[in-house]
C-alpha cells in the first residue's frame, strides 16, 4: 500500500517554526528534496534563521552525500506543498481545530499511499484525524527540540490508523537518521514529554517554595543526572548503580523511599509570584546573552556530545 521507506526522496514539511524549520533542515541534511509550506511570506526571515543555525551544526556533524540547501523549495499554498510528496511531516501550531481542518484538507488532496506524520507534542492522533477522509495513514511523529539534532521521534497511531502505517513510519524515520520509539498505546504527551513534565512540575514547586532558584535547578541537573542520561536512561542508571543486584537491589532497598514526601506530582498553582520568580531567575542566568547566541551554544554542545558518543561507540 505505502511506498517503500527506503525509496522516499521527496518530503513535504508543513510549518516554518522551530519544529517545522528544524525538520526541514534535518531532511535536507539527509539528502531529501524538501518542500516547505509557510503560512505567510512574512515568516521567511525567521524560517531562514532557523535553517541557517541548524545547518552549521549539521555540517559539523556530517552531511549526507546528497545534502544541499538547493534541494529546498518554499511555497505558500498547502496544495502546492504536497505535489509529488512521498512523505509529509506536519508541524502546524498546537491548535486542535486548526490541525483537524488541515488534516481534512490533506486527506482529500494527498494520495492515500503517502503517510502523514504529525509533530504535535501533546495532542492525540485520534482527535487530529477526526475529520480526515483517509485517517488510516496518519500517525504521530513527535520529535524532541531541536529536531535536527536530537534523534528521538515518538510514533503512535490513532484509533483509525492502520498499524502498517505506524510500522512504516518507524522504518522511515530510522532510515532518515532518527531514533524511533514505537509506542505501545496512545496517551497524551507520549513518553518523553510526560517524563519531562514531571521534572518540570517538581522544579516549579521548588521555586514556588523558595527551596531553589532556576539556576540552582539547572546546575543540579547539568552536573548530576544529565551527563549520565546521555548514555543511560533513568531505568538502566538505577539498575547499574546497584551493582550485581541490579534493579532488584534498587527496589528492595530503596522502594520504601517512594512513599517519602519527596515528590509532588500535582502541579503547583501558577501564581503571578511563581511566574515572576521563574522569569526573573532565567533572565538572571541568561544575562546579556541573546537567544540566538544561547541556541547556538546549546547546539555546539549537543554536537560535541553526539560526536563523543559516536567516537566512543565506534571505539
Amino acid at each position: 500500500m505505502f511506498l517503500s521507506p527506503d525509496q522516499i526522496r521527496r518530503v513535504s514539511s508543513i510549518g516554518g517554526g522551530p519544529i517545522g524549520g528544524g525538520w526541514a533542515a534535518h531532511f535536507l541534511a539527509r539528502g531529501y528534496d524538501v518542500t516547505t509550506y509557510l503560512h505567510d511570506p512574512a515568516e521567511i526571515q525567521a524560517f531562514q534563521t532557523i535553517l541557517n543555525t541548524a545547518w552549521k551544526s549539521l555540517t559539523d556533524l556530517g552531511l549526507s552525500q546528497r545534502a544541499s540547501l538547493d534541494r529546498l523549495t518554499i511555497v505558500y499554498d498547502v496544495k502546492e506543498a504536497v505535489i509529488g510528496a512521498e512523505f509529509i511531516q506536519e508541524s502546524a501550531p498546537e491548535n486542535l481545530q486548526m490541525k483537524q481542518a488541515l488534516y481534512q484538507t490533506l486527506g482529500e488532496i494527498v494520495p492515500a499511499n503517502v503517510v502523514i506524520g504529525s509533530s504535535t507534542s501533546g495532542l492525540m492522533m485520534s482527535d487530529i484525524q477526526a475529520d480526515c477522509s483517509t485517517p488510516e495513514r496518519t500517525v504521530i511523529g513527535h520529535p524532541f527540540n531541536p529536531p535536527y539534532l536530537l534523534p528521538l521521534v515518538e510514533i503512535v497511531g490513532g484509533e483509525k490508523t492502520d498499524p502498517a502505517a505506524v510500522k512504516w513510519a518507524g522504518e522511515f524515520y530510522n532510515i532518515a537518521g532518527k531514533a524511533p520509539l514505537l509506542m505501545k498505546k496512545e496517551i497524551p504527551g507520549f513518553v518523553a514529554t510526560r517524563l519531562q513534565e514531571a521534572l518540570w512540575r517538581e522544579a516549579l514547586h521548588m521555586v514556588a517554595n523558595g527551596e531553589a532558584t532556576p539556576e540552582d535547578i539547572d546546575i543540579a541537573l547539568m552536573n548530576g543526572p544529565a551527563p549520565r542520561m546521555v548514555t543511560q536512561g533513568q531505568c538502566m542508571a538505577f539498575h547499574v548503580a546497584c551493582g550485581e543486584g541490579g534493579m532488584a537491589t534498587n527496589l528492595d532497598q530503596f522502594g520504601p523511599a517512594l512513599k517519602l514526601p519527596w515528590t509532588r506530582l500535582v502541579a503547583p498553582e501558577l501564581t503571578q509570584e511563581l511566574r515572576d520568580r521563574m522569569v526573573d531567575g532565567c533572565n538572571e542566568v541568561a544575562g546579556d546573552r541573546h537567544f540566538s547566541d544561547m541556541a547556538a551554544q546549546r547546539d555546539r554542545e549537543i554536537v560535541a556530545v553526539l560526536k563523543a558518543l559516536r567516537e566512543s561507540r565506534i571505539g
